[in-house]
């Protein structure tokens, strides 16, 4: 997997020397033409990495070969990074009007002449050893392979119909609901026209069962009786059009003889249509559905080009009126593309059916009766399965017949990435969406492995830890890098590698299966570690470290290597405690772009802390004794996230904040009075504020306009009167928490400009009786209203009639809400797709499911969650 990694960061590199703001800043500084060859030199490089992915197993050499690459690559990226920190450095000395801070810039290092010379000797050192590992990349014999024509990916052998119903166990009724649906008519309309094939998808990770399931449906009696042709195709990779056909037309003509009267013993006839051209090959196809009422299964879809799906719907609708076809994928994005009826979403089986199939797969017909301590085992091994048929059969086929107690403890107390796994086995099955995958994917993918099993990932964590390490990058310079991010989440959902995803407008959570957690091992390896209390080597080419047990920081433990990019603790309560650990880090770790300090307990940050120029994303959050900050933190450049929420005995902010001119996102706590107004003002892009248990703080800022601004969120502030919203032309996300003398109308009367809010989150005001006049600003433009613990609220705003791009609405702990609109009105909220309520007793008794007598005005909403009250008397 080194191999697949190296070539991603290879990938990576190569994106960032093709940017325009790379070519840009190359020019400016007269590199312009060695930084091109080192590209040029890369790109052939990454060529040969495709050659070196199919030669892996071969030599050990190779290997290193393949390591060397991806230090050249990580030094090049730091050299790329030294010019944009030489451009901040003249923007901060630009906005100085200090004459000794001029001067110091001067005879400093990074004065323009000295950092020239140090920057020439830098890219010559890169531009030789890159071409020394070109030129050994021939001497193992390797050979360019064309990129865009032959990436490495793994294929999935073709699949076949037949199944032996008595092998499928716990899917009865997933098929009884599969069948219900090919039974129903056409949903969209009357059977004929555009809307006479009925697509039916399924889907769910790869190992869940999908193929199973279609089997098991395709083979159902009762399917003979509806449908007069049964075809199955297994499109797999290749969404080829004609091959497609061609499959069609063949399984056509095999139903047609599998079903005839005369005896099928002997060969079927099939037609040599393999050298027809696409034009005949349709009609061919029109021939043999033409007035039939068809099953059509496509099994393993990956296309994601809605273009290539409509042509193949147009091709292939030529059957009679009530045909269906049934589409299996792993992604949801293509589900919904494909499907016009909603996707059936597998669900893993019920751990009564997984050990039932464990013990199918491991014994022998009764001999698990004979073991009854096995079976014992096979019930905590399942468990790791989580649902998942094929690994539960991976598993039980490695202890098949073997009845060797350590065996079996040996695979209980394993990883499922640590046993050994054949072609078929579910790793192997998880791999082949892994290497679907497009690289930027693959790579946010791996830091999927820093956080223990069963984390609740919170989704502006994850992509910050993206984003601080480059995975994320905008080609054009002006696109936002947090929704670039964020589709990322979309997609790695879309592709079924994320479950339980809950988006709350302004915020998003989720987790990942367990499986998926052991492929994000896998994949990772040596480059990223989690350290807990077992740990006794750290590799030295690490890149990214997790620490999940407080007990686990040995300072020998540590690498003695620039090449750690990432320091993070995931768990809540585990953080730093030992200053000379944070001493250490800093010291060594001088490429450092992430260090995520959280509930840690040390007093002081080190000066040294300057030395982190490439820094990133600095994370003190939960720190309950650290009371200053060193001024020198100001020097961070790169910073772009500082995160000091609850860190409660924090005096005050250190001076120069204004200098950190990268910031992106920043979270305060602090027991001053007043803050800087002009520290702040210069912070022109600042995309996140919050303000977090300021109880001195009286006025948050009465600077001029932050218009990068877009969430914003004061939480216990208690003394805090007004929010200035005009200060923030493009708010979109606004959270405010328990600020007990907050007057949210009292900018009413002045003339701001129109508000283009997305997220609205109101939570424990106890004396608010209606909403602001302002929220009528927001009206074409609100996505989420979110409303919690407020005890006098008697009604939502009249204008939420006209929010038409509502899509959440979550109402709790409001005794004396009634409604919601009035009955003849919730028409109108036509994009509302999320409704919750909870804790509150009136709307129950209205709206609750069934009964409520305004039910019937919700039940349309595609998510409905309403919870009796908690301590409701009877």
């Amino acid at each position: 997997m080194a191999e697949k990694f190296v070539f991603d960061i290879a990938e990576s590199l190569l994106k960032k020397l093709t940017s325009y703001a790379y070519q840009e800043v190359s020019r400016a500084y007269g590199v312009y033409e060695d930084l091109q060859r080192i590209k040029d030199t890369l790109t052939i490089v990454k060529c040969l990495l495709l050659d070196a992915e199919e030669k892996k197993n071969q030599q050990y050499a190779l290997h290193e070969w393949q390591r060397q690459i991806q230090y050249i690559c990580s030094d090049a990226e730091y050299v790329l990074e030294e010019f944009e920190l030489q451009d901040k450095r003249k923007q901060v000395v630009k906005a100085s009007r200090s004459t000794s801070m001029k001067v110091r810039h001067f005879f400093s290092t990074s004065n323009p002449l000295a950092f020239r010379i140090k920057m020439a000797h830098q890219i010559k050192d890169i531009r030789d050893r890159l071409d020394k590992v070109s030129t050994d990349g021939t001497k193992f014999g390797l050979t360019t392979i064309n990129v865009e024509s032959r990436l490495v990916v793994q294929r999935r052998e073709m699949t076949y119909p037949d199944v032996d119903a008595s092998s499928v166990i716990g899917r009865e009724s997933d098929k009884e609901e599969i069948i219900k649906l090919l039974m129903q008519p056409h949903p969209q309309g009357n059977g004929d026209g555009d809307k006479s094939l009925c697509v039916i998808p399924i889907v769910g990770i790869g190992g869940l069962g999908k193929t199973t399931l279609a089997k098991f449906v395709f083979n159902d009696k009762r399917m003979d009786q509806i449908f007069q042709l049964k075809m199955w195709v297994c499109v797999s990779n290749d969404f080829d059009i004609r091959k497609i056909i061609i499959k069609t037309i063949n399984s056509a003509t095999d139903s047609i003889f599998s079903s005839a009267s005369a005896p099928t013993s002997g060969l079927i006839h099939q037609e040599n249509i393999n050298n027809l051209d696409i034009v005949q090959v349709v009609s061919r196809l029109r021939q043999k559905n033409s007035g039939q009422k068809f099953l059509l299964v496509l099994d393993d879809v990956w296309n994601e080009d809605r273009a290539n799906w409509i042509e193949l719907k147009d091709l292939i609708k030529v059957g009679a009126p009530g045909s269906k076809t049934m589409v299996t994928t792993r992604n949801n994005s293509m589900a919904s593309m494909m499907g016009n009826v909603p996707p059936y979403v597998l669900e893993g089986l019920s751990p009564k059916s997984c050990l039932s199939l464990f013990v199918k797969w491991a014994f022998k017909d009764g001999q698990e009766e004979k073991h009854p301590n096995l079976v014992e085992i096979g019930e905590e091994i399942v468990k790791k399965c989580q649902g998942v048929p094929l690994a539960v059969r991976t598993l039980g086929s490695s202890l098949f017949s073997n009845f060797d107690l350590s065996k079996w403890e040996f695979v209980r107390d394993s990883e499922i990435w640590n046993l050994k796994q054949k072609k078929d086995d579910i790793l192997p099955a998880l791999k082949l969406s892994y290497d679907q995958m497009p690289f930027y994917l693959r790579q946010c993918f791996a830091y999927f492995s820093l956080q223990p099993k069963d984390y609740t990932f919170l989704c502006d964590d994850i992509t910050s830890l993206w984003i601080s390490l480059g995975l994320v990058q905008s080609l054009n310079g002006r696109e936002n890098l947090e929704s670039i991010a964020r589709e990322y989440i979309d997609e790695l959902h879309s592709r079924s590698f994320l479950q339980d995803v809950n988006d709350f407008g302004s915020f998003c959570v989720f987790k990942v299966h367990d499986l998926i957690h052991d492929l994000a091992l896998y994949v990772s390896r040596e480059d990223f570690v989690a350290v807990d209390s077992h740990t006794r080597n750290i590799p030295q080419q690490v890149r990214n470290i997790s620490i999940v047990e407080n007990d686990s920081l040995d300072n020998d433990l540590f690498p003695k290597s620039r090449s750690v990019r990432s320091i993070l603790f995931p768990v809540l309560g585990v953080g730093l405690e030992s200053e000379s650990v944070l001493d250490i880090w800093v010291s060594r770790y001088k490429y450092l772009r992430y260090l995520d300090l959280s509930d840690s307990s040390f007093e002081t940050l080190p000066s040294s802390i300057a030395k982190l120029e490439h820094l990133r994303f600095l994370d003190l959050s939960c720190n309950e004794k650290i009371k200053r900050l060193p001024n020198s933190i100001s020097k961070l450049l790169n910073l772009q996230a500082l995160l000091l929420n609850g860190c409660m005995e924090l005096e005050i902010f250190p001076k120069g904040l204004g200098n950190m001119i990268s910031l992106r996102q920043l979270y305060i706590t602090t027991k001053q009075f007043v803050l800087s107004e002009n520290e702040f003002a210069r912070l022109n892009h600042l995309r996140t504020l919050g303000f977090y248990y300021c109880y001195n703080l009286k006025f948050l800022f009465k600077w001029d306009q932050l218009p990068s601004l877009e969430s914003f969120s004061v939480v216990s502030c208690g003394r805090v009167e007004s929010l200035p919203l005009f200060t923030f032309p493009n708010l979109q996300t606004l959270y405010i928490d328990n600020c007990k003398k907050l007057n949210l109308s009292v900018y009413n009367e002045l003339q701001i400009q129109t508000l283009r809010m997305r997220n609205l989150h109101l939570e424990n005001f106890l004396e608010l009786l209606t909403f602001p006049r302002w929220i009528e600003d927001t009206t074409d433009t609100l996505e989420t209203l979110i409303v919690v613990n407020c005890p006098n609220l008697k009604n939502l705003p009249k204008c939420l009639i006209t929010m038409s791009r509502l899509k959440r609405l979550y109402i709790r702990e409001c005794p004396l809400l009634r409604r919601i609109l009035l009955p003849s009105d919730m028409h109108h909220l036509t994009a509302l797709e999320d409704l919750q309520i909870y804790d509150c007793p009136e709307l129950y008794k209205n709206y609750q499911p069934q009964c409520g007598k305004y039910w019937p005005m919700i039940a349309h909403i595609k998510s409905v969650s309403i919870e009796e009250p908690s301590g409701e008397e009877e």
